[in-house]
């Protein structure tokens, strides 16, 4: 005797796979947006702000290196409190990455841009 199976969105009877937990993929794609809403706008969010970040750095260092001032990076709308990875030296410096653009923080409110290869 088989368990009767619904829909976990809408409710519906299932029929088929025994493991199937919606009727249609309209249905599952509405459960998993509602069930991750929450948390996909959280990345969404952040996920943005690292490539504003990104897009930044590349801009300000088209080459492999150059100096920066904070002013003209906050002026871009960079925001120090978003990225990918910190990278510290043999002899304790500290990089910190959005991917592979990276920026040193230096004297007097500069920063080295570097891009890692």
């Amino acid at each position: 005797m088989s368990e009767e199976r619904a829909c976990l969105e809408c409710g519906e009877r299932l029929v088929g796979r025994i493991d199937k937990k919606f009727c249609n993929d309209g249905c599952r794609n509405t459960y998993n947006n509602r069930v991750n809403k929450d948390t996909r706008n959280l990345v969404r969010n952040i996920n943005n702000r690292l490539r504003k970040n990104y897009r930044i750095l590349e801009e300000l260092n088209p080459g492999e290196k150059t100096k920066v001032s904070r002013s003209k990076m906050m002026a871009r709308g960079f925001d120090f409190n978003y990225f990918t990875s910190i990278y510290t030296t043999k002899a304790g410096t500290i990089y910190y990455f959005v991917y592979d653009q990276g920026y040193l923080p230096l004297e007097n409110e500069y920063y080295a841009l570097v891009k890692r290869r």
